[in-house]
């Protein structure tokens, strides 16, 4: 064999065995971007004079009491949080942290009234109040005269998306009992490079038995690979975490 086809062979077995060794680690774990990029911004924590939001996990069944208002003429015509107009002649209502298209039962502790509403927008960004109304929810509940009143909201279950009318109680049945708007996790480390990434991931992965992962992202800075923490049953419990103080740059980060 001459030197040339010697030369070839040489060349061909570093070929192979190099991409035989090109194995994805097994303690590196990414998870897709595109759910942070493509979801519904009212969907994310959002902040309202100064507090800060955040969607909440809540399932069917459960109920919350609270002072209740409405709004009317000076926002009908005009978008609500989820993109939809508001029409203040339609059954719905705007909450804090619910869900869009939860479907509530509230109920007047005065008198005994009830509305069945719909959930497409945010607010009202009281302190003191729960739920705002829309103006024909309010005159259900004989409250326009007096503007807001002592209710209890009950979760009778969740309309599908791009719904805009009240499935009836027996088709609710028949849709998911629970509605989490997105999983809760902590970021706890960003780098421009790759390596560091990846060195943190590993690090910190199973911690305290927890799940670390590590995002890439495009940003404005360019590309930039993420590490968060996942595994957090609600907001309280990544907030309680966080709190503890074993990530001092630590923030909550929410992802569908």
């Amino acid at each position: 064999m001459n030197r040339f086809k010697l030369f070839i062979l040489f060349l061909f077995i570093l070929l192979v065995s190099g991409c035989s060794t090109k194995t994805k680690s097994p303690y590196i774990y990414y998870d897709t971007p595109q759910a942070q990029t493509t979801s519904h911004p009212t969907m994310r924590p959002y902040v309202v004079r100064g507090i800060q939001y955040y969607p909440t996990v809540v399932s069917v069944g459960e109920k919350f009491s609270g002072n209740a208002s409405w709004y009317g003429p000076d926002f009908h015509g005009k978008l609500t949080s989820n993109g939809e107009v508001y029409d203040m002649y339609g059954m719905t209502a705007a909450h804090k942290t619910l869900p869009m298209n939860t479907i509530v039962k509230v109920v007047n502790k005065n008198n005994g009234r009830e509305a069945i509403v719909r959930i497409n927008d945010r607010g009202p960004f009281v302190a003191t109040r729960i739920i705002d109304l829309s103006k024909s929810a309010a005159n259900e509940l004989n409250i326009i005269a007096t503007g807001t009143a002592l209710v209890t909201i009950e979760i009778l279950g969740f309309a599908t998306k791009g719904t805009q009318v009240i499935p009836s109680v027996q088709k609710l049945k028949h849709n998911p009992q629970q509605e989490s708007v997105k999983g809760f996790a902590l970021q706890i480390a960003s780098f421009s490079r790759k390596a560091g990434g990846i060195q943190t991931q590993r690090k910190y992965d199973n911690i305290d038995g927890y799940h670390a992962v590590l995002k890439k992202m495009n940003t404005e800075r360019g590309i930039m690979y993420k590490v968060w923490l996942k595994g957090f049953q609600s907001e309280n419990e990544a907030r309680d975490y966080k709190n503890e103080g074993h990530f001092s740059d630590a923030f909550i980060v929410v992802e569908d």
